[in-house]
């Protein structure tokens, strides 16, 4: 048996089009979204890690529509599906999903004469990543096309991302798990950041388990782009959280 669980309704303000007009100004845009899991382990246990984290899930769906810019419906339902049925990074601890429907809704396309959407639906069953290895860990390809590339960092206990910087592609990042150190400040999980051109920034792995990223740079990824630097990082500001943090638990 497969339980379920939903998001309806989550609106996000992106770039999602092919005219002019459309990749001139962010539009809203309506996810609903159905995972299929096994919640029987998290039911008998208590244990949000058993399950999926919906605020988690929320903010990282909206993270990617924001920072990606995808032209079609179909692209960012792709990317998106690949995402939630990719097993958990080397960083994560959730329960896997198996198979997933998202359905995506443009309210304003069409100027009130229609609402357009697209509903897609797959099994975990095929979704495999390829997986890349580095110096300070392993690079999962989440989805990767010339324009775009959304990636997963998975950074070894110990190990670190060298100061660097990219003047040719635009990156964002998002930390999935807690521990991680940016420019050698302590970085909570669901932070993001986007690094302007030229911004020198690095990642420190001080705890004893993987810690992982989530990466989306524009065009998909460039070797000769991540060029290693010397001295001071930049001072970059986190974005705004797309969802308020929850009260502390007393």
């Amino acid at each position: 048996a497969r339980d379920l669980i939903r998001i309806d309704g989550l609106r996000v303000d992106c770039v999602v089009g092919v005219y002019p007009h459309e990749r001139e100004a962010p539009q809203p845009l309506e996810v609903h979204v159905e995972l299929s899991l096994d919640t029987t382990r998290a039911g008998t246990s208590q244990r949000l890690r058993r399950t999926i984290d919906y605020a988690v899930v929320a903010s990282q769906i909206a993270f990617l529509l924001q920072h990606a810019r995808f032209h079609l419906l179909e692209t960012a339902a792709h990317a998106l599906l690949r995402f939630l049925l990719a097993p958990p990074s080397l960083g994560e601890d959730r329960a896997r999903v198996a198979a997933a429907t998202e359905r995506l809704v443009k309210p304003l396309a069409l100027g009130g004469n229609g609402v357009p959407s697209l509903e897609v639906a797959r099994d975990a069953a095929g979704v495999r990543l390829e997986r890349e290895d580095k110096p300070w860990g392993t690079v999962d390809v989440v989805f990767a096309m010339r324009e775009l590339g959304i990636y997963r960092l998975n950074v070894a206990p110990g190990a670190s991302i060298p100061l660097h910087v990219h003047r040719v592609m635009s990156e964002a990042e998002m930390t999935l798990g807690e521990g991680l150190r940016l420019n050698g400040r302590p970085v909570a999980a669901g932070i993001v950041h986007r690094w302007p051109h030229g911004a020198a920034h690095r990642w420190e792995n001080p705890t004893d388990r993987w810690q992982s990223i989530l990466c989306i740079d524009a065009p998909a990824f460039i070797p000769d782009d991540e060029a290693e630097v010397t001295g001071s990082p930049a001072e970059v500001a986190p974005e705004p959280p797309f969802l308020p943090p929850p009260p502390a638990v007393t």
